[in-house]
């Protein structure tokens, strides 16, 4: 019998600490507290060789359910469309109209977060509506 792992999500990206904030508010996930010895990261980013200050950047779900997700810094921009991307489930059960307007007010906060509307799929019989967005490194991910 195959045993569950926990797992993380990584992302590649230009500023680890705006974009874990970013996501943080996005989930309603928190940053963790910093490692034993230090009172806030800010300390723990300090103590480290200049060329690994601001680095990396995590954050989890209060609630211990959901992965944690981790950022790290590369030097490459995003140049093509994400192979994995997150499914915010705002919609959940909703269907028709209902749906569509949850997502949509999803989209406007999130819109107001820096997020970017790329696409408004709607209900076509066979599928529920969905949104494509872009956050704000230009990330695919989709309101669900």
């Amino acid at each position: 019998m195959a045993s569950i792992k926990q797992f993380q999500v990584t992302f590649d990206c230009a500023d680890p600490e705006r974009l874990a904030r970013f996501w943080c508010e996005v989930l309603g996930y928190v940053v963790p507290p910093p490692p034993e010895g230090f009172a806030s990261w800010g300390d723990f980013d300090r103590s480290l060789p200049p060329e690994q200050q601001g680095s990396a950047f995590a954050c989890v779900d209060p609630s211990g359910v959901g992965p944690r997700l981790f950022f790290q810094r590369v030097p490459e921009g995003k140049v093509a469309k994400n192979r994995v991307h997150l499914d915010v489930r705002a919609g959940a059960g909703l269907v028709g109209e209902e749906r569509l307007a949850t997502l949509e007010a999803e989209c406007a906060r999130l819109v107001a977060l820096g997020a970017v509307c790329v696409l408004v799929q709607r209900a076509d019989g066979f599928n529920e509506s969905c949104i494509t967005m872009q956050d704000i490194e230009g990330n695919e991910f989709c309101l669900d």
